[in-house]
């Protein structure tokens, strides 16, 4: 298993080391670099200063490194904007965090339960229900629920804040801003989750180690327990895995621009509207690191949920 970990750990590195490469050509080594980053009202001086920091007047591994270098020391300063890039993402990204995984969190938990109960059900009523309400989740964008429940719940009942974040020093306030923010998000996965895991559920039980597992005198539950939802449950990491890298990267821009938490998604956006190539460079870079992250995560999680992966 060690063995495992280690090798899933060098790949994630060098897929990293690949992203980080790619990211660099395609938005830092075309073009006049120095003036892009300056900005439109740079100064001649300016961007002298930036040709000498990132080294564009050297060649192009030689800006690679000084680029990368300047982001992971914290030294990325946009000019756009006039921030540093790292010191915005470290304010911004507590609110994206605490978003991601605690809709994370829940959404997994409801998919694993609707989908079971829909598989142990399947035609019947139960599952019917489920179905609608997997599908209705799916269809509702997150821009419009959040609508609805800050209309209702926010204003009209006044039950939570209507906008903005508060951090966990508060946890009582912390809980209460992010309520209808982890819902509106949650809702959009939980029905795709759950109808993967129900189909993967009743594929898994015509398999012949379930009906072996029935034949040595184990009960329904405790064949779907030990047996089925088991190795049912590992598409269901993958997808949480890749997604999960995605909202931390920003993905949830909507929900967090419909909720005001002031995240990574909403950075995003700001620096494609301002053309903020450092800014921009920083987050995609971000979002590889968290998908590649639990991407290994999510391989260790499979190696401990089927043995047999581990000699692949």
């Amino acid at each position: 298993m060690i063995r495992f970990i280690i090798r899933r750990l060098f790949a994630a590195f060098f897929v990293m080391l690949a992203v980080t490469i790619i990211t660099f050509l395609l938005l830092g080594a075309t073009g006049n670099q120095a003036a892009r980053l300056a900005g439109r009202n740079a100064t001649t001086a300016q961007i002298h200063l930036i040709t000498l920091k990132y080294g564009f007047n050297k060649p192009i591994w030689v800006q690679y490194y000084k680029t990368m270098k300047n982001i992971f020391t914290g030294q990325a300063y946009s000019y756009q904007q006039s921030f540093n890039v790292i010191t915005e993402v470290k304010h911004d990204y507590p609110a994206t965090l605490s978003l991601a995984f605690g809709a994370g969190i829940i959404w997994l938990l409801i998919s694993v339960l609707f989908g079971t109960l829909a598989a142990v059900y399947a035609g019947r009523l139960t599952d019917r229900v489920l179905t609608i309400v997997s599908m209705a989740g799916v269809s509702f964008p997150p821009f419009f629920l959040g609508a609805i429940f800050l209309y209702y719940l926010g204003y009209k009942l006044n039950w939570f804040p209507l906008s903005g974040y508060v951090s966990l020093n508060h946890p009582w306030q912390w809980f209460k801003h992010l309520v209808l923010p982890w819902a509106t998000l949650s809702i959009l996965f939980i029905g795709f989750y759950s109808r993967v895991l129900r189909s993967t559920i009743l594929d898994n039980a015509n398999e012949d180690y379930v009906r072996t597992a029935h034949a040595k005198g184990l009960t329904d539950g405790q064949v779907l327990r030990r047996h089925t939802l088991r190795n049912s449950m590992i598409p269901i990491i993958s997808l949480w895995g890749l997604d999960m890298g995605q909202l931390l990267g920003g993905a949830a821009i909507l929900t967090e621009t419909v909720f005001g938490l002031q995240g990574v998604g909403e950075l995003a956006y700001n620096a494609i509207q301002n053309l903020d190539v450092i800014t921009i460079m920083v987050i995609v870079i971000l979002t590889a690191l968290a998908v590649v992250l639990l991407s290994a995560v999510v391989d260790i999680l499979y190696a401990l949920l089927d043995p047999r992966i581990r000699l692949a």
